[in-house]
């Protein structure tokens, strides 16, 4: 378990830039009608919720360890922050799948343009509110309370 959770600081950073990617590509294809971008975002969406599920998995297994020492060295405030992060990562996750599942039904209906696609960038764009408040939480555990550096991770030996 504890190697799932090492993965964590090394994929959070894909569905990230991915997500991003896409939200610029999303926002883009409203304005020019090219059935190239309505692919690649479609692409970017796709490999953003699978980088995404597997930044929440290995998050999940390295709360279980954080949880572990904050709870042993009594750091309440960094136990908020850690759930808040979790609870932000899931909706995060959750959001970005409807999107997927939205826009993946206007398009196998041939009904993606229009309304339907300003809808869908304004989806994306209210996801990039996500990504940015869930960063916050997971910076604020690594930089303010060491969550995930060798220090921390050696008061699980103490």
């Amino acid at each position: 378990m504890q190697d799932i959770a090492e993965l964590h600081p090394l994929v959070v950073h894909f569905p990230i830039a991915i997500l991003i990617l896409y939200i610029l590509v999303e926002v883009v294809s409203v304005f020019i009608n090219n059935e190239k971008l309505k692919f690649t975002a479609q692409f970017l969406l796709i490999a953003g919720v699978i980088s995404a599920l597997a930044a929440v998995l290995s998050g999940n297994q390295a709360e279980q360890i954080a949880s572990k020492i904050i709870e042993k060295h009594n750091l309440t405030s960094a136990q908020k922050a850690l759930e808040a992060h979790e609870e932000q990562a899931t909706f995060f996750l959750w959001y970005f799948v409807f999107v997927l599942v939205i826009r993946t039904m206007f398009i196998l209906k041939k009904k993606f343009n229009g309304f339907r696609k300003i809808f869908v960038s304004i989806l994306a764009v209210i996801g990039l509110y996500l990504i940015i408040n869930t960063g916050k939480y997971g910076g604020e555990l690594v930089y303010k309370y060491g969550v995930g550096t060798n220090s921390f991770n050696e008061k699980i030996n103490e």
